[in-house]
């Protein structure tokens, strides 16, 4: 069963906030609210729970995990940046935006797309998100919690946060409650890896995406 933590939506507690963090740095394997959906996570740098990460959401290895990262001078220790991309992101983050961007060295090779050597990156607009990043020091992985029905081919949705904390009680070794609702609303995807930036998926805050896009191009 999962360590569950109760954590104050706008002042996270300090001694909880490092509970976490002490586990993820031990491996453990968290789920975990964001601006968005809640979202299965760990630290990037232990190997072992990445790999967890990947087994409870059924991911192939060629399938590329989005990481959270605090700020925008922390992307580009993970992701080349050109002035364009600069620009748009400036502009964007904090907020539901996943940014598709060429790896550096220090994005382990599991996280990555391994044939286009990219990577995802989110800035998220949350309080808590944004305490375990601080007290962590690494990038977080984030990947949707909701899991594929029984077919293992269509998303579950409209799960209360009772019903998603139940399903994954035992597939993760703690559990976040910041008492927010489960959200159903996913990022918006922009790829910047070429000259012209592309919105891959809509999501929350895809016309303002849409805007800056076009203002760069």
């Amino acid at each position: 069963m999962a360590t569950i933590y109760t954590i104050h939506p706008d002042t996270p507690q300090t001694r909880r906030i490092e509970q976490i963090v002490k586990a993820m740095r031990d491996g453990a394997v968290i789920l975990y609210p964001t601006d968005t959906v809640y979202a299965i996570g760990c630290d990037i740098n232990v190997k072992s729970a990445v790999e967890r990460v990947r087994r409870i959401k059924q991911l192939s290895n060629d399938k590329p995990l989005t990481f959270l990262c605090p700020s925008l001078s922390n992307i580009a220790q993970y992701a080349i940046v050109t002035d364009a991309a600069y620009r748009i992101m400036r502009n964007l983050i904090p907020g539901p935006y996943t940014f598709v961007l060429p790896a550096t060295k220090l994005v382990p090779r599991l996280v990555m797309n391994p044939k286009r050597k990219t990577t995802g990156i989110r800035v998220p607009d949350h309080i808590v998100c944004q305490s375990l990043l601080q007290a962590l020091g690494n990038p977080i992985i984030s990947t949707s919690a909701h899991l594929s029905d029984k077919n293992g081919d269509t998303p579950i949705v409209g799960l209360e946060k009772a019903e998603l904390f139940d399903q994954l009680d035992n597939l993760v070794d703690v559990i976040v409650d910041d008492d927010s609702q489960v959200s159903f609303e996913v990022s918006t995807i922009l790829d910047l890896t070429e000259q012209e930036p592309v919105i891959v998926r809509k999501g929350l805050g895809w016309e303002a995406a849409t805007a800056w896009a076009t203002s760069v191009s």
